[in-house]
């Protein structure tokens, strides 16, 4: 062990051919199953993500109406109740 060679293999190529065949079926069933997985995060996030802008959405419009609706009532109540607080 101590002449520093480098020990060689023969292989022969059927068999290299056929190993790689199946190596080349297993890389291309992670890969599938790594797509699947991201497909899926992906389709959680958008949910999440469409939940939140459902939410903020339904909320500016719930603000927009009640400052339409209840601003005539608040410009009355104004009108009556300052002149009271400033005698």
């Amino acid at each position: 062990m101590e002449d520093n060679n480098i020990p060689s293999v023969v292989v022969d190529q059927a068999g290299y051919n056929e190993v790689m065949a199946r190596l080349d079926k297993v890389d291309e069933k992670l890969e599938f199953v790594n797509s699947e997985i991201a497909q899926r995060i992906g389709k959680k996030v958008g949910r999440d993500l469409g939940i939140l802008y459902g939410v903020v959405g339904g909320m500016l419009i719930v603000l927009v109406y009640l400052i339409i609706v209840l601003m005539p009532a608040i410009i009355q109540l104004q009108q009556q109740w300052m002149p009271a607080l400033l005698k």
